[in-house]
């Protein structure tokens, strides 16, 4: 049972201005850059400007800004109604999918930004950094622009990831205070209103608004500003509502006491799935991902997740996977509340039990792999399968353990390499002629003489991919050196022709 972990929370931010979305939205119909453009919406009974591009920025127009008042002062400024209800859908689409990918509790920081909680889940990512970067890429490959920082609390990674340089930023536990000193006061989530009082006062910074007394500040700003501050400093929870998928089936237990051992944990999980596993029964589906929540008394909550290779509604299997993760948990002073969700499910088909009149049934190693998978995390265990493709690293791909086959195969006419490198090795080589086998190969120091040898076999660049590869070609040939070992040795080009490849000599395999 873990004893005194610190939470950890990442702070996506999504700097694309509804703005931009609109006129990626119109296309053609779109005004040009460098028309100013402000969308407009309703607080209350008035109508006032949302969001504003670059341009209405250079020309002086704010949020806030009453329309009418716009409009009079900027007869230029193009007015469009803002999709307020369309964005934060599109944010919740883009909740869900991160709830389902990194961990289970992801909330909208509307207007423009997610927030995680990943206590407990970077090591299945290979860590927080690599989290980060793996975050950040997936929603570059997307076309969206992201910050993302991991801090300690909510108020901290929210400012850091806005009002911080870095693209991603991981903040050590324990070094929040020193993280967001420098940072403008209004990086804490203050109002408007109450950002102008403060910078007339010549407070600038979150380490100077710190610094001053408290009472002061209720008197003349009221609670907020420190609430706020304690917020970001962690003396203060601050909730993370999750989203939701449409309908899932959950489970819950309220106590009467706290309760926090792990031997209580467990025999209530033991609970919890059998109700669970008939839900799912009932709607003829079986689990691929189990999230249980866990409420603490001090309003904090911990969460764990198991996720299994196919779908499954074996309640005694559900319970031990859930049981192995007992041990990240920090009870804190009491859990009174829990919540299992299956957050992911798929239909299950009826499986034939074994019997005297069928053939033998054949092992069901999925129990095995999900033991794994939970244990080393779901991305470190895989199998290659082949993909269409004469180009040998491009020749295989990773799939889950369990995926369906697909009934491909590589190719047979020429053999390939049990090991093949990540990364083609150059080596030295002679040949007699364009066509033929090397004579020997230096490979990392070591000169191998060449005793027998079989190629080539020319292996042309995927043009209809990537106009770069039009005439590139290469050259392999299967090589056994005096000693009996076999490697797989290609020339970069066909011998003759510069423009063909470098004509230098690479070695790709080894075969067992």
């Amino acid at each position: 049972m873990a004893k005194g972990s610190s939470g950890r929370v990442v702070s996506l931010f999504l700097p694309l201005w509804p703005t931009d979305r609109i006129r990626k939205r119109l296309g053609a119909d779109a005004p040009t850059p460098d028309a100013p453009l402000a969308l407009v919406g309703r607080e209350g009974r008035r109508r006032i400007v949302l969001s504003v591009d670059l341009a209405a920025r250079k020309a002086g127009v704010r949020p806030g800004t009453p329309v009418a008042k716009a409009q009079a002062l900027y007869p230029d400024l193009i007015i469009m109604d803002a999709d307020q209800e369309g964005d934060r859908t599109g944010l919740e689409k883009l909740a869900l999918w991160f709830q389902q990918r990194i961990a289970p509790l992801v909330a909208v920081d509307a207007p423009d930004g997610l927030v995680l909680d990943t206590t407990g889940t970077d090591h299945l990512h290979g860590g927080e950094p690599a989290m980060l970067a793996e975050m950040v890429r997936r929603l570059r490959e997307a076309g969206i622009t992201a910050k993302a920082v991991v801090a300690d609390t909510l108020g901290a990674a929210h400012a850091l990831a806005r009002y911080g340089r870095a693209r991603t930023l991981v903040v050590p536990a324990g070094e929040t205070a020193a993280a967001i000193a420098d940072l403008p006061i209004e990086a804490l989530r203050l109002p408007d209103s109450m950002i102008e009082g403060l910078r007339a006062l010549g407070v600038a910074t979150i380490a100077s608004l710190a610094a001053m007394p408290r009472a002061p500040l209720a008197l003349r700003f009221g609670l907020d500003v420190a609430r706020r501050l304690d917020q970001a400093y962690g003396r203060l929870s601050e909730a993370i509502l999750p989203v939701r998928p449409v309908d899932p089936v959950t489970v819950s237990r309220n106590f009467a006491e706290p309760i926090g051992a792990a031997e209580t944990i467990a025999r209530y999980i033991g609970k919890l799935v059998p109700p669970l596993c008939q839900g799912l029964e009932e709607r003829g589906q079986g689990a691929r991902r189990l999230d249980l929540v866990l409420h603490r008394v001090d309003s904090r909550t911990e969460a764990i997740r198991i996720a299994t290779a196919t779908p499954v509604r074996d309640a005694r299997r559900l319970v031990r996977l859930l049981c192995e993760k007992i041990e990240t948990i920090d009870p804190g002073f009491g859990i009174e509340r829990m919540v299992l969700t299956a957050t992911l499910a798929e239909p299950i088909a009826p499986r034939q039990k074994i019997s005297s009149l069928i053939a033998e049934e054949e092992p069901d190693v999925s129990d095995l792999i999900d033991t794994l998978a939970n244990r080393v995390g779901h991305h470190s265990l895989y199998r290659f399968a082949p993909v269409e493709s004469d180009v040998p690293e491009r020749s295989f791909c990773r799939v889950p353990a369990l995926a369906p086959d697909d009934q491909k195969d590589w190719p047979e006419h020429w053999p390939r390499p049990t090991r093949l490198l990540a990364r083609p090795e150059p080596v030295q080589a002679m040949a007699e002629l364009p066509d033929q086998p090397p004579l020997f190969f230096i490979w990392r120091g070591v000169r191998r003489k060449v005793k027998c040898a079989d190629g080539p076999e020319r292996v042309f660049g995927e043009w209809w991919k990537n106009d770069a590869e039009l005439t590139i070609a290469r050259d392999y040939f299967l090589l056994e050196d005096t000693s009996g070992e076999r490697f797989w040795v290609y020339r970069s080009g066909d011998g003759e022709h510069g423009e063909t490849g470098s004509q230098g000599w690479f070695l790709h395999g080894i075969f067992g």
